[in-house]
């Protein structure tokens, strides 16, 4: 196999396609889409988003210390789309997408009604990295819509219609092909 040598870029493909809901006190909500977000650690659960500082949200996010964020489904696409290409200095993106604030738990800032999941989020560390800052954050509540619950109330996010971004695309996510820890696992023998 013949292999291309590119300089140093960031191709961790696929990511999450999430839009960040932020609001200061007094003033509209606000969103915007990233795909620079990640699980950091689970005991306490912690979250990052990376954030160029010249983002109308960047310093909503620094001064309230709290964000959500709102997985993306493949019906909330465009609205992704938009509120990662529009300033929330020019525009009210929840009224522009016919997107509705849906108040949070746990946090002030409002989560996205319209998200299947809602991950409220509360700073704890700040770190200038060059062009991003990350922000890391703990997990402080999630809202899961009661739809994609199973009646012993699993979740199950692949009816949600998730999408990720893959180099400039917005992708729906595939078939299930294995869980984790099945390349391990002991296979049931059956009595005949």
């Amino acid at each position: 196999m013949s292999k291309a040598f590119w300089k140093p870029g960031n191709m961790l493909y696929p990511v999450p396609a999430a839009m960040i809901s932020c609001q200061r006190e007094g003033e509209k909500p606000n969103i915007f889409t990233v795909a620079w977000v990640g699980t950091v650690c689970s005991d306490p659960v912690m979250v990052s988003i990376s954030v160029r500082p010249s983002r109308y949200s960047y310093d909503i996010i620094k001064e309230t210390k709290e964000f959500v964020i709102n997985l993306t489904t493949d019906k909330l696409t465009r609205s992704a789309d938009f509120c990662g290409v529009r300033s929330g200095r020019d525009v009210d993106k929840f009224k522009e997408c016919h997107l509705t604030a849906q108040e949070s738990k746990s946090i002030s800032a409002p989560g996205i009604a319209e998200s299947p999941v809602n991950i409220e989020c509360k700073v704890k560390n700040i770190m200038p990295l060059g062009s991003h800052d990350m922000f890391i954050a703990e997990v402080t509540g999630v809202n899961v819509d009661e739809s994609l619950l199973d009646p012993k109330g699993k979740l199950d996010l692949m009816r949600a219609g998730l999408i990720v971004y893959s180099h400039g695309e917005y992708v729906t996510l595939g078939k299930k092909i294995g869980k984790f820890g099945y390349s391990v696992q002991k296979r049931k023998t059956r009595r005949r």
